[in-house]
């Protein structure tokens, strides 16, 4: 099908590739449609409901038809469009969504059950019987979902993301976008244009036009010439993008690999941020078909696409080609294929008022009501004159042109909508629809080139002066000049199923269905047909679909309205916009200073956030980590001993009003904190819920430092991002995250001030240092800080140093606890620790309760205002009506309690209408001799002393246990004050 006339691609070389399985070959420049439709291949997927066959519509990113899967195993990427995929030696692509094969597809039997799938089925049919739902109708929709198939195997391909930043940010490089480029570049602004395509040109690529005396792509070649010798344009291609943000973020998809048969490192795709204080919108404008009876058909395509294929690629859509069409643009398609030499069969214009200018059989005031053929594609068309008289005309291919869609779809990612155009017959975008950006070119509704080039430099330079940058326009080049004009055409009235959306199978009668079952809404018969809901999100049918919707329900289009564009304007793989975040890298292993130190002990590391922490340490003769354990909670009430707890998150707050900001963030004071001393907060979260706990410390005057648990740092940080923005913006107060600058860790048990002692250059003493004391100190000669904080119930110190000095500090400090009768403990020992004292984690603060429910309800300051305190007061957050923190013991013959487990009243039958709470840490106490748990019980305050009953239904576990307070170990605190 390869044209010796046409064609602008390297035809001296060949391409080998494969399309289900079959060996076929292509030239360099070809894109994987244009070689399909060289080697007279015309059928190349089924559509999704009915399966029925389905062709190469269209020459761009809209291609609604010819989804395919590229590669094998790992490496294979399923729903790529055949019209952007670039030709390469060895590619290898196979159609979708049949079998067994694609020309012997076997689900195509749904198309005889057509009358029986129509608009809203699923909502009808999926019903009745209720028992179905589970067992026959949710797995068969599961089954039956999708077009394209994952491997199933992990992705192999390296992704990428990068920022980018510029003055002005041109979108599109057709004619206007350009102009736009050149414009805005003269006057020295800093330019990025970008292209979807691999050349820059858009439509002056693929038409037979003559711009400033050249044609029109060796004009658009030679500004792209100019344009990339410029410093300050950087020129992006195959780079779509995608979605328009807030604060003049654009993000953008560029194809890196795909074209190239061996990467060798580069990645398959980039997602880029690019910000820019101005953007110039050349996005161009998408040609729209008419729907009529087998308009679906391989063979019939946008009559602009069969132009492209025979102006950029020498490729004849068929032998015997006819266009139809309202519009001028069907002329041009007859033209060009007379030119090439291609055979003609009639051009049929509905138009009474043309004037041909073709030498083909020509017929004005008439149209297609129907085309006919099979899976091998359309093989005639019925023509319909105004007469009513019909006749059957013999052809391959069939150009439709029903008019042009401007691509405004960026301008309303900012819930902008755009304006109907009666003129043009279309929508056309609203000014300052997204701030900053302009819209130039046919996406303005501007179709001829003259006024796309007129258009794209005035509005480039306009974006250039808005910045303050002085510009001249560059000359406007001589283009073609000439009014556009159409005729309404959206149907045409008939028998027969006329298509809307080819890939989801949407009809005419479906969208006039819905308006009669009163979905009159534009989104709702969206949704109830899915009209507009494939993989081109209706770029090719939005239009037609709510005209034909507005027809029937008696409105005019701007009444009816439009469907609402969002990003992404073409789909992006979710690894692109996650790179970074694959393997390793999806949940980044943050190792702690004593890492290496811990593993040299044999300590089996656990996850806890992002973070690996050792679970215990054990030692010769240990069999089982209970054991270890026991040992290591003993270790720290007798002696000492050693635990990094880097982990939790530190924040350094500075400034005069560090106090006051804190009096916001926390629920009690801490404005009167003195200097060298520290305090524990309660974080409350704007709904009145507890957020986190933590300590925070005085360091001096204007220098605090705050810490959180491990789980929440980021979180907490976020947090205090926005009350500084929202309620503290003239507070002089700045904090930033010091997490992994220290190396911190706890000195817990009856001897810990003789271990400290021993490596501090200057000791300390009880009076000196007592409780809740803060301070720099100096260890062995290395600046530091010192806190004298429990977490464990014990005497008990945090000691801090750069990160850098982290592993030999551990060291040190567990060889002298060992020495000592201690050593170094894990989580599991941690854990049972805080057990026993009755402190929480995020076990118990886990985003549903509140500080009355964890018994903390004074520490929320009656004389202060802070955040959440006016939504913690609602009814329903305190009182005997919720669930309270209380402690449990064993009370029966089975000793054994498990998180997670709901509690009841001892006699009450194990049922959701009986449940009285839940437990939510659970730790064998080693120092009291039985388990020992956390929990929530129902007005649990009042009921210590009394019995409930512990049900695990997950392991088949009851047993009573006794309600208690939640310190189950020296209630008094005398152990950590001494």
């Amino acid at each position: 099908m390869r044209i010796d006339a046409a064609g602008r691609i390297d035809r001296s070389k060949t391409i080998a590739f494969q399309w289900d399985g079959r060996a076929l070959f292509g030239h360099p420049g070809d894109t994987l449609a244009s070689a399909l439709l060289a080697n007279d291949i015309r059928l190349t997927g089924r559509s999704f409901k009915y399966h029925r066959p389905r062709g190469v519509f269209s020459a761009g990113s809209e291609e609604p038809n010819a989804l395919v899967t590229i590669g094998r195993g790992a490496a294979s990427d399923p729903n790529v469009r055949a019209t952007m995929q670039e030709l390469f030696d060895g590619l290898e692509a196979r159609s979708q969504n049949r079998w067994p094969t694609l020309d012997w597809d076997l689900l195509s039997v749904n198309n005889l059950l057509a009358p029986f799938l129509g608009a809203g089925f699923y909502y009808k049919t999926f019903m009745w019987p209720r028992a179905f739902w589970e067992r026959v109708y949710e797995p068969f929709i599961r089954r039956a979902a999708g077009l394209g198939a994952l491997s199933g195997q992990s992705d192999t391909d390296i992704y990428e993301k990068a920022f980018a930043f510029c003055d002005v940010l041109v979108i599109g490089a057709g004619p206007a976008g350009l102009m736009a480029a050149e414009a805005a570049a003269l006057s020295g602004a800093q330019v990025i244009l970008c292209t979807e395509d691999n050349a820059l040109g858009g439509r002056l690529l693929v038409e037979n036009e003559i711009v400033d005396g050249m044609d029109g792509h060796l004009w658009a070649a030679e500004k792209a010439e100019q344009l990339g010798r410029m410093d300050n344009v950087r020129l992006m291609i195959r780079t779509t993008v995608t979605g328009a943000y807030d604060q003049g973020t654009y993000g953008a998809l560029e194809r890196v690999g795909h074209h190239l048969p061996r990467r060798d490192g580069l990645p398959r795709e980039c997602f880029w941020r690019i910000v820019a204080r101005r953007a110039v919108l050349c996005a161009g404008s998408i040609e729209r078909t008419v729907a009529f009876q087998n308009n679906d058909l391989p063979g019939v395509m946008q009559a602009g696409a069969v132009r492209a294929y025979l102006n950029r690629w020498g490729v004849g859509a068929g032998k015997a080609v006819t266009v139809f069409g309202n519009t001028d643009d069907a002329h041009r398609t007859a033209r060009d294929l007379l030119e090439a030499g291609v055979h003609v069969a009639g051009l049929i214009d509905c138009r009474h008022d043309v004037t041909p200018q073709v030498d083909c059989p020509v017929h004005t005031g008439a149209v297609v009501s129907a085309a006919h053929g099979g899976r091998g594609g359309v093989e005639a068309i019925t023509l319909r004159h105004g007469d009513g008289r019909q006749e059957r005309i013999a052809t391959d291919c069939l150009g439709v042109s029903g008019g042009w869609n401007p691509s405004v779809h960026l301008t309303c990612h900012m819930n902008g909508r755009p304006q109907w155009s009666e003129e043009h017959l279309a929508f056309l975008p609203t000014p300052d629809a997204v701030p900053g950006m302009s819209v130039a070119g046919a996406a303005r509704g501007d179709f001829l080139t003259a006024a796309c080039l007129r258009g794209g430099a005035e509005a480039g330079a306009a974006a250039a002066t808005a910045l303050g940058f002085k510009t001249e326009a560059p000359a406007i080049p001589e283009a073609e000049d000439a009014p556009y004009r159409i005729q309404r055409l959206w149907a045409v009235p008939g028998k027969g199923r006329a298509w809307l959306d080819y890939q989801n199978d949407v009809t005419v009668k479906d969208v006039t269905q819905a308006a009669r079952e009163n979905f009159r809404s534009v989104e709702h018969m969206k949704r109830y047909t899915t009209q507009g809901m494939a993989t081109d999100q209706g770029k090719n049918s939005n239009v037609t679909a709510l005209a034909i919707l507005a027809d029937a329900t008696g409105r005019d289009i701007p009444e009816t309205g439009t469907t609402t564009f969002r990003p992404p304007y073409t789909p992006v793989a979710i690894a692109a916009m996650g790179a970074g975040a694959q393997g390793h890298g999806f949940a980044p292993e943050r190792l702690t200073p004593s890492h290496a130190a811990s593993i040299d002990k044999g300590a089996p590391m656990i996850e806890a956030g992002l973070w690996y922490r050792p679970s215990y340490f054990p030692r010769p003769g240990e069999t089982t980590w209970r054991q270890s354990c026991d040992r290591e909670v003993k270790m720290v009430r007798e002696a000492v001993g050693i635990c990094d707890v880097s982990t939790l998150g530190k924040i350094a707050l500075q400034g005069p009003d560090v106090g006051a900001f804190l009096d916001v963030v926390y629920a009690n004071t801490f404005s009167t904190l003195k200097p060298g001393r520290v305090r524990y907060g309660l974080m409350l979260r704007e709904d009145g819920h507890v957020m986190d706990d933590g300590t925070c410390a005085r360091l001096d005057d204007d220098r605090w430092l705050m810490t959180t648990t491990t789980a929440a740092a980021g979180l907490v940080m976020r947090h205090l991002d926005w009350v500084q923005q929202a309620f503290c913006a003239k507070m002089a107060v700045r904090f930033v995250s010091v997490t992994d600058h220290w190396a911190q860790f706890a000195v817990a048990g009856p001897k810990s001030r003789d271990l400290l002692n021993g490596v501090l250059d200057r000791p300390i003493d009880n009076a000196g240092f007592p409780y809740m004391a803060c301070g720099a100190v100096s260890v062995m000669g290395v600046a530091g800080r010192l806190f004298r904080i429990s977490f464990s119930g014990e005497h008990a110190y945090e000691i801090a140093i750069p990160a850098r000095y982290g592993d030999s500090l551990f060291r040190i400090l567990v060889a002298r606890a060992e020495a000592m009768g201690g050593g170094a403990y894990g989580m599991e020992a941690l854990n049972v620790l805080r057990i026993e004292k009755g402190h929480i984690t995020h076990a118990e603060i886990h985003g549903r309760t509140t500080a009355d429910d964890i018994g903390f309800a004074r520490m929320v300051s009656e004389k202060k205002d802070c955040i959440g305190k006016a939504m913690a007061a609602r009814p329903g957050l305190s009182g005997p009506a919720r669930e309270q923190l209380v402690g449990l013991r064993p009370a029966g013959a089975v000793k054994q309690l498990t998180a997670g487990a709901h509690l009841f009243e001892a006699e009450a039958p194990a049922m959701r209408e009986n449940d009285q709470g839940y437990v939510t840490s659970v730790g064998f106490s080693p120092t009291l001799g039985e388990m020992r748990a956390l929990a929530f019980l129902r007005d649990g305050r009042a009921r210590h002393g009394q019995t409930v009953r512990m049900v695990d239904h997950l392991r088949g576990i009851e047993a009573l246990c006794e309600v208690t307070d939640p310190v189950a170990f020296d209630p008094e605190g005398g152990r950590l004050r001494g």
